[in-house]
């Protein structure tokens, strides 16, 4: 099936008689008539449900249809975004250890990479995603995993995801990438080398913000014998002796986040908000067409407008990101605009003016919505962290929704010659 029937149909198909739309199965607990049965599911040997907290029917069946979506073997639902890049980190790299990241990503994972993960023996070298040397040193130097965004939030950089993923293996090591802005909907990372996909869930594959969620999808190709994870290819005795990479050869990745990491830390989704999202991802082609459609008729008036000092859009031509968006993206650039108004200042009263875009702290939802991250979802960073992540003092990301084209452009136009 094509990606726009699979959005619609994977995940759960219903049986003769059973209901056409996904129940949603609000039970923390599950009941069977024998200490057998459910020995053999805390075994692995038995299919089913006994705990929420590491499975529930609901939530399985948006993660058949996410991993199907991903072209992924497996996937994990998480209770956020941000549950999904620490789980996926902390499934692969102990204390004492180090990971690279590309220097251009979400403010909140710099801060956990940079800060927290520090705090508990994990060092990140962050380099420029276009770094390639700086990359293959922090990788030589004994890196556990690497890390990038397909699109950055917010710099709007494209990852050359082929070169990362060339480089990680060479040393043996598992690319991950976060594929919130883009969705599978424009890229899936796995086709071009990435080992693991996670999401933010509560952007653009739920689009209406609703439902607060992660993802983690296992690519299933990674050799983790060869690389050397010992966590992965010698007994784990805290789950029964069991050896990952040998009993779940096609998702070792997935099945060691859910019965060690989820087991012990606890951040599954809800199964109410697994249901909201599988109902938001059912209209994901239609809702990413609209989007970028949008974002580049709202791009091309700001670069016109004579008002910005600069903006950035991968689908815009001539921007610097354009080749890797042809490549990556399908020359789709997904819905979020970034540009510079001048100085802080210019930014609060632009922002102030707005009408119909709305201040918010989200972004990649139906409604249009704009946010000045020095001040918010970056502003614990410093000035130089700033300029790394690619973000300026009179940075403003806009969120394009799935409104006219013509109603969002009337509304920043007012506001731009206004302000």
């Amino acid at each position: 099936m094509k990606l726009e029937t699979k959005c619609v149909q994977s995940g759960y198909r219903p049986k003769s008689g059973e209901p056409g739309a996904l129940p949603i199965a609000m039970s923390t607990t599950f009941t069977y008539e024998s200490t057998q049965a459910v020995g053999d599911l805390f075994d692995l040997k038995a299919d089913g449900f006994f705990y929420t907290r590491l499975a529930n029917p609901t939530t399985a069946a948006v993660e058949r249809k996410l991993a199907d979506l991903e072209g992924g073997t497996a996937a994990m639902l998480t209770s956020s975004g941000q549950a999904a890049t620490t789980l996926s980190i902390l499934n692969l790299v102990e204390s004492g250890e180090k990971i690279v990241s590309s220097s251009e990503i979400y403010g909140g994972t710099f801060n956990l990479f940079a800060v927290t993960m520090k705090k508990m023996g994990i060092e990140c070298v962050f380099v420029d995603p276009d770094d390639f040397a700086g990359l293959e040193k922090a990788l030589k130097g004994g890196a556990r995993a690497a890390f990038g965004e397909t699109i950055a939030n917010p710099a709007l950089s494209v990852l050359d995801i082929e070169k990362w993923a060339g480089l990680a293996h060479k040393y043996n090591v598992p690319l991950i990438i976060d594929n919130t802005f883009a969705t599978p909907a424009i890229c899936r990372p796995l086709e071009y080398g990435a080992d693991i996909v996670v999401h933010s869930t509560s952007k653009y594959l739920d689009g209406h913000a609703v439902s607060l969620g992660g993802l983690i999808v296992d690519g299933g190709k990674f050799d983790y014998k060869k690389g050397g994870y010992k966590q992965f290819t010698e007994p784990d005795e805290s789950y029964h002796g069991l050896v990952y990479a040998d009993s779940f050869p096609g998702a070792p990745f997935v099945t060691k986040a859910r019965v060690q990491m989820m087991r012990d830390l606890g951040s599954m989704i809800s199964p109410m908000n697994a249901f909201l999202l599988n109902l938001g991802t059912e209209t994901l082609p239609l809702r990413m067409e609209r989007h970028s459609e949008n974002a580049l008729k709202v791009a091309k008036f700001l670069k016109d407008s004579g008002k910005v000092k600069s903006i950035s859009y991968p689908a815009l031509e001539g921007d610097k990101q354009y080749s890797k968006c042809k490549k990556y993206l399908g020359g789709k650039g997904s819905g979020v605009i970034t540009f510079d108004i001048g100085s802080r200042e210019k930014a609060v009263a632009f922002m102030d003016k707005l009408r119909l875009a709305r201040i918010v702290v989200h972004v990649a939802e139906v409604r249009t919505g704009v946010l000045h991250p020095a001040s918010s979802t970056h502003r614990q960073l410093s000035d130089e962290q700033l300029l790394a992540a690619g973000i300026t003092p009179g940075t403003i990301r806009l969120s394009c929704g799935i409104e006219s084209a013509d109603d969002i452009i009337a509304d920043i136009s007012d506001a731009l010659y206004t302000s």
